[in-house]
């Protein structure tokens, strides 16, 4: 994009977007901030830091010289985002909210109100990047790969690639505090947020029983054999090591426990002794749900995926894509894929879309 534009950069308080605001305005860009307030429902404990959130976005705001407003989009967020995210987990599926929020709020709902503000393009703090060819619009990894954020924002498609803006794709994390402390932004040294934007800092397990009381049921074996009680299925997810309170080894091992499945029917939550125990390791996946980039499905063929947002592009295959739904078939045995994740297929940096994990 080129000449001067007019551009709503989402502020989040944090530092990525406050230097992407402060970047747009270096380059003579017309930039409006907007705070988005997605949550309401208890805000105001020690684990939710939205207030002093929107005060550092509106004093990056003061100092880059730019008008800010607060938005409340957090009917949207409950009935687009929260709702799934709540009916995913009480199937006993492990969803990714931010996926679902990059998707519905921050480029569908912010998109729809800065359009309506006359703006040319939003911008955010995310760390992936654009490139344009033959009029399609691609979406590319980071060049700071251990920060890229391609994965959660896999479901974007052309419309909405076509106005969107990611000034910090080329830049590195450490350059971006850097760039803060130069311009004297006081989220230069704050530290980055972690965990769901709704429930943050606070205990995953103790928010979830707010929304779906308790089921509890036996954990087992793989062989039936009961080693202790879950609190109810949606409260683990594959892989899950912490948490379990299985006493010491039942079978003299010493080998930690994790999940490895569960039996929805039955309301067993199924366990197994050893990180690398058979039933945590796959080499194909279904999924459904599917998403492209460049509003149509790849072709059938060698491809590498990502089937969590921390980890290493495996090589893969994809079969035909049909009535919606994909497999994929990994080179490598692939440890606890998890239904309700995201995979999501790359063709070197470009980010071609995914599906969520059946």
């Amino acid at each position: 994009m080129t000449g001067k534009k007019r551009i709503v950069v989402g502020m989040s308080g944090g530092v990525d977007s406050s230097v992407t605001a402060w970047l747009l305005k270096q380059q003579g860009h017309e930039v409006i901030g907007v705070f988005m307030q997605n949550w309401e429902d208890d805000n105001d404990d020690e684990y939710c830091s939205i207030k002093q959130d929107a005060l550092d976005a509106m004093s990056v705001a003061d100092i880059v010289g730019i008008d800010m407003e607060i938005v409340n989009f957090a009917k949207e967020y409950k009935d687009r985002v929260f709702s799934y995210f709540l009916k995913e987990y009480s199937a006993g599926r492990t969803p990714n909210p931010d996926v679902l929020c990059n998707a519905e709020i921050k480029f569908k709902a912010f998109l729809d109100y800065a359009m309506a503000l006359g703006a040319d393009c939003i911008a955010t703090g995310h760390y992936a990047r654009k490139a344009e060819h033959d009029g399609k619009h691609y979406l590319l990894k980071a060049v700071d790969h251990t920060k890229d954020q391609s994965y959660f924002l896999y479901r974007l498609n052309q419309a909405q690639l076509s106005k969107a803006m990611f000034p910090l794709g080329d830049i590195r994390k450490t350059e971006v505090r850097q760039l803060a402390e130069q311009a004297g932004l006081p989220t230069a040294a704050k530290k980055d947020s972690t965990g769901i934007c709704f429930i943050g800092e606070r205990p995953f397990r103790e928010f979830l029983q707010r929304y779906l009381p308790t089921q509890p049921g036996d954990m087992v074996t793989p062989e039936g054999k009961r080693v202790g009680q879950h609190e109810g299925l949606m409260y683990y997810t594959l892989g899950q090591r912490k948490g379990l309170n299985i006493g010491g080894a039942k079978d003299g091992s010493g080998e930690p426990w994790f999940v490895a499945g569960k039996d929805i029917p039955g309301n067993r939550l199924i366990v197994v002794q050893g990180h690398d125990h058979p039933l945590l390791l796959k080499s194909t996946l279904a999924m459904g749900d599917l998403s492209w980039t460049l509003d149509e499905a790849p072709a059938a063929g060698d491809y590498a995926a990502k089937n969590r947002y921390r980890m290493a592009d495996a090589a893969c295959s994809l079969s035909p894509v049909v009535d919606g739904q994909a497999t994929l078939t990994f080179r490598d045995k692939q440890w606890a894929v998890t239904p309700g994740q995201s995979a999501v297929l790359y063709d070197g940096d470009v980010c071609l879309g995914g599906g969520i994990i059946r």
